[in-house]
């Protein structure tokens, strides 16, 4: 028989593991965002061998499951040398991946931009840093911020795979719960509750900075 009351009794619990899912897919779509627009600009650079290094380095992390990052990361990093916590590790390779899709997400946005704007930007005298961070960059992000919307929800659902690397974040700990209470139905709902309004806060934040850029 279904029991509501052990959904009230493990909400708490669940509700403060959230705050893994949380830091990885916030601080993932941050570090995505600096890299995303690194590798952008490589892409769309003039140099044949900045516009190959984006190209694979996209063609690596879109076409690599992330799982399967996660563990290169999590057993590669200690072969060479570099031995950092596993939140560290999950983080880096969550902001690498979404770099991957914020790059193809932004070269996007940039092509909708006038070319005659970079054009008259260089006929002035700027400097290629001030047309990028002063002209091309904060369009492209106004442009794409649905896109960058839609990528932060997917990486707080994808947050879910670090749970193969010991985090225990909402996935890992409901596994916990339902194993303990043998009630996996109730818990995994609880989950999805959860994963449901972390999301829907995500959206209405999205729609209001969507609004507020287009005044």
């Amino acid at each position: 028989m279904f029991s509501f009351q052990t959904i009230i009794d493990n909400l708490p619990v669940l509700i403060a593991s959230a705050r893994y899912t949380l830091l990885i897919s916030g601080l993932g779509c941050l570090l995505g965002l600096i890299f995303g627009a690194v590798v952008c600009m490589g892409a769309v650079s003039r140099s044949v061998a900045a516009r190959r290094v984006a190209g694979v380095y996209v063609s690596f992390f879109r076409g690599v499951p992330l799982l399967i990052q996660l563990l290169l990361a999590f057993y590669l990093l200690p072969l060479v040398g570099v031995n950092v916590p596993a939140l560290v590790a999950a983080i880096l390779t969550v902001g690498l991946c979404a770099a991957a899709y914020i790059s193809e997400i932004l070269r996007g946005a940039l092509n909708a931009i006038p070319k005659g704007q970079a054009e008259a930007a260089i006929a002035v005298g700027l400097p290629p840093r001030d047309i990028w961070t002063r002209i091309l960059l904060p369009q492209a992000l106004k442009i794409s911020m649905p896109s960058l919307v839609n990528e932060l929800i997917l990486l707080v659902k994808a947050s879910s795979l670090v749970t193969v690397v010991g985090i225990v974040e909402i996935t890992r700990m409901s596994q916990s719960i339902a194993s303990a209470t043998y009630r996996p139905l109730e818990i995994y709902l609880a989950a999805a509750f959860i994963y449901l309004a972390i999301n829907l806060v995500i959206a209405g934040i999205g729609r209001t900075l969507e609004q507020r850029f287009a005044l």
